[in-house]
């Protein structure tokens, strides 16, 4: 018997929030945006989604980041061939692909530099390479650099290969079968909930379903099965640790102890590979840190951006 949607944890800070949809033309296709906040706030971020996210899963941080820092706007764009985004037009959904469409997103939503990048997982690679693509320019695309649950290593190289290749696996699956039934496998609900047990770690029942539910109201809410596939090549084999000698501007790293896509070794080696980083890890949380602990992620944010100064070294 179907029983009702679980509330969202969060319903009531994130309905208090204030927020306003629009859209822009970037590199010749639509990219939707949410933006949270006052309209006249003094600061800015824009902060970039996961592989098969969406904005929806950014909303927790988001909204308990303004309620420490009400005079910060938020955008948050739903990434090509995510979500309301419809795929690139005629460009790849890689790494280059996506880094080529964040510079031109920045340029137009923050076009003076005065902006926060950040990004979360698949997010996280793609705000690094945003920000090491623009090493030198005449004028810098971010001041500060914000990377949630970073991915240290590419995946198909760390300790989890063997859950990642069998992913692997069914994806090259989806993409030899008729458009039709390789569509509707990429969606099945069966993936999508192996997926999520695979990465929650709460031991709150009430919140491991609506996680859940979560992953299965946004995780198939792909464009296409080309622009999926794509950047699915892209999430496992691609890391932050490919950009990160060449990021130029302060940076913090938000990492859970228990992410098997991200072990504590490992992003202690990625934090030191940049030229001024810090790392903080948030205590028995594994990747989904913005669904099971948005507000010690924001909480570790909000003082980072108050920063004038350069931070501390890599923890």
């Amino acid at each position: 018997m179907a029983h009702e949607p679980l509330p969202s944890p969060y319903a009531a800070l994130i309905a208090a929030t204030p927020v306003e949809r629009s859209a822009l033309t970037v590199r010749g296709g639509r990219t939707h945006l949410w933006h949270y906040g006052a309209g006249d706030a003094s600061e800015h971020m824009v902060l970039l989604h996961g592989f098969r996210g969406d904005h929806h899963g950014l909303e927790p941080i988001v909204a308990h980041l303004l309620r420490l820092r009400p005079r910060l706007r938020v955008t948050v764009p739903d990434l090509p061939g995510f979500g309301a985004s419809p795929p690139l037009p005629g460009g790849r959904h890689d790494v280059a692909g996506y880094a080529a469409w964040a510079r031109a997103l920045l340029r137009k939503v923050a076009p003076t530099g005065d902006v926060v990048l950040g990004g979360h997982s698949f997010g996280s690679v793609v705000a690094a390479a945003t920000t090491a693509s623009c090493e030198g320019a005449p004028v810098p695309l971010t001041r500060r650099l914000v990377l949630v649950n970073p991915i240290p290593r590419r995946p198909l190289s760390g300790r989890d290969t063997l859950s990642v290749g069998a992913t692997a696996v069914l994806h090259g699956l989806a993409g030899i079968l008729p458009e039709e039934t390789g569509t509707s496998l990429l969606r099945h609900p069966a993936l999508t909930r192996v997926a999520s047990v695979a990465m929650v770690r709460t031991g709150d029942r009430a919140l491991r379903r609506w996680i859940h539910e979560e992953h299965g109201r946004y995780f198939a809410g792909f464009a296409t099965r080309a622009s999926l596939l794509e950047a699915f090549h892209a999430s496992i084999t691609a890391s932050v640790r490919d950009s990160a000698a060449a990021v130029d501007v302060p940076t913090l790293l938000i990492g859970g102890t228990r992410d098997d896509l991200a072990r504590v070794a490992d992003q202690r080696a990625l934090a030191a590979r940049f030229r001024d980083a810090r790392l903080g890890l948030v205590p028995d949380v594994g990747h989904l840190t913005h669904y099971e602990t948005p507000a010690e992620v924001a909480s570790q944010i909000a003082p980072f951006l108050a920063e004038k100064g350069v931070p501390a070294a890599a923890a």
